[in-house]
């Protein structure tokens, strides 16, 4: 795998690889579709125009749960033959809240939590940079979001929220709503997640990407309706998933937010892989992985 230093080319190739390199390994060898592959969908939302039956459009509609192109969701059943899990689980993409990084480099994962036999959400929302994207609108999407799946006799509860880097942000700041339990949630698993802004801020991660995403400084009522860190304790059990060796989102990011949040009387618990980047964690070929379907379960 090509690393290239700076945080924005760097994510882009990670996300040019696991589309072309892990959607057949992952789809064909994860999820048990042999010889699977995956007809990319566009960040409009449109769905593909031709895939295998896994992956087709009337197994996998996309849904809309607002006027944008961008406020819509996949739905992934279970993986024909997979043994029968509990609930659904709602994939956020990560990308640093940015326009050019959609949904599409989450979806191995997303079929992979369907080869283990849950119903799956692959989340859309608006970013920084897209209209009505940033704070508070993409707070917006991800509030209506989670409302629409909710209202779905075919997606079954409980719903356990996945998100990683940016989505990570994103499901966390959700597990602190008040809203979180009538949702249905019964817990959220951060994967490198931007869990403290405050933290992220002071080490100018993905080039002062927070910043842009609420577009204002701490302190602000802006700043402060987006951080997880001001609606401690969760409302939800959180379970945080962490590679040691991620410099993208340094584990160190999450230390205020686990002791804070546990000293509130959260439940919050962080794994760290020994040996995992940022990616090892989304990425159903790694060992990493395996953490992640353990966090969830945990939480059933």
């Amino acid at each position: 795998m090509l690393w290239i230093r700076s945080g924005a080319v760097r994510y882009s190739h990670w996300v040019m690889a696991i589309t072309l390199l892990s959607a057949g390994t992952a789809l064909s060898g994860c999820v048990g579709d042999a010889g699977g592959t995956m007809t990319p969908m566009t960040s409009s939302g449109s769905a593909p125009s031709s895939a295998t039956p896994s992956a087709s459009a009337s197994t996998t509609p996309t849904r809309s749960y607002g006027r944008d192109p961008a406020q819509v969701y996949d739905v992934i059943p279970p993986a024909a033959g997979a043994p029968a899990a509990t609930g659904t689980v709602v994939v956020v993409h990560g990308g640093f809240w940015r326009a050019e990084y959609d949904r599409e480099h989450a979806r191995p994962e997303a079929q992979a939590f369907a080869g283990a036999g849950y119903h799956v959400v692959l989340a859309e929302y608006r970013r920084a940079g897209m209209p009505g994207g940033g704070v508070p609108g993409t707070l917006d999407d991800v509030r209506d979001l989670l409302a629409s799946v909710a209202s779905q006799p075919d997606l079954p509860k409980p719903l356990v929220l996945v998100g990683h880097s940016a989505g990570g942000h994103l499901v966390a700041w959700a597990a602190g709503q008040p809203w979180a339990r009538e949702r249905g949630i019964v817990g959220v698993v951060s994967l490198a997640g931007v869990v403290d802004l405050g933290a992220a801020d002071r080490l100018h991660l993905g080039a002062d990407a927070t910043r842009d995403f609420v577009g204002s400084g701490p302190g602000t009522a802006a700043w402060t309706s987006a951080d997880p860190m001001s609606t401690l304790p969760p409302k939800v059990p959180v379970r945080l998933v962490n590679g040691s060796d991620d410099d993208t989102v340094p584990p160190v990011a999450a230390d205020d937010y686990v002791a804070r949040a546990m000293a509130a009387g959260g439940d919050v618990t962080v794994d760290l892989v020994e040996g995992a980047d940022h990616f090892a964690v989304i990425d159903p070929t790694t060992p990493a992985f395996a953490h992640v379907l353990a966090a969830v379960h945990s939480v059933l």
